[in-house]
């Protein structure tokens, strides 16, 4: 699975465990990445092997951690890190999800191990206002207007992860209507595409 952050990749790894009553094993970089040597490789080694003894549904978030393009390593215990997890992957008879923001920079070999690739993008129009009106539902807010309705199909770079983050802040602030949880929405994508041009990223 991949796309931009907030597009939903982990909630659709628990969506899916969900549907097939199997159980989900969730690990994240920070689960897996050791700073001695070997002690990844070993973590990556029990991972799996928990999800098989489990019969669990495995998801390895920001995968890309793990499996970036060998050439542009520096160091050999990188590409150890990397091979163990192919090596994995390969053996692995149960079904595994890997999600990573930034496709690009996985290594060749690791992209025949996947049998799907899919991308999670930006909300598209309706998606955008079916989530508004859920949100006031859930939020207890007035159902928003067409003036609302019109502007949630024209926002760019939208996605899930921006309503829920300012479904939490409702708890601190809360939104008496539609049009300000929208401008709370409109803030969080501003706040990502200064985040991206800070970086480098146009």
């Amino acid at each position: 699975l991949y796309g931009p952050p907030g597009t939903g990749k982990t909630s659709f790894g628990h969506w899916l465990a969900n549907e097939i009553g199997q159980p989900l094993l969730l690990r994240k970089a920070s689960d897996l990445l050791s700073p001695y040597v070997g002690n990844t490789e070993k973590r990556i080694a029990q991972t799996f092997q928990t999800a098989r003894q489990d019969g669990a549904v495995l998801l390895i978030d920001e995968v890309d951690s793990f499996l970036r393009d060998r050439t542009q390593t520096r160091h050999s215990w990188e590409v150890t890190q990397i091979n163990e997890m192919l090596t994995q992957i390969e053996s692995f008879p149960g079904i595994l999800i890997a999600s990573t923001n930034l496709i690009d920079h996985l290594d060749p070999a690791s992209m025949r191990r996947f049998d799907l690739k899919l991308h999670f993008g930006y909300l598209i129009p309706d998606q955008a206002s079916r989530l508004l009106r859920a949100y006031c539902l859930k939020l207890g807010l007035p159902q928003p207007t067409p003036a609302d309705i019109e502007l949630v199909t024209h926002l760019e770079a939208s996605t899930p992860g921006d309503f829920a983050a300012v479904s939490r802040q409702h708890r601190f602030q809360p939104f008496r209507n539609a049009a300000e949880l929208l401008q709370a929405v409109v803030g969080e994508i501003d706040h990502k595409r200064t985040h991206l041009r800070r970086i480098g990223f146009q």
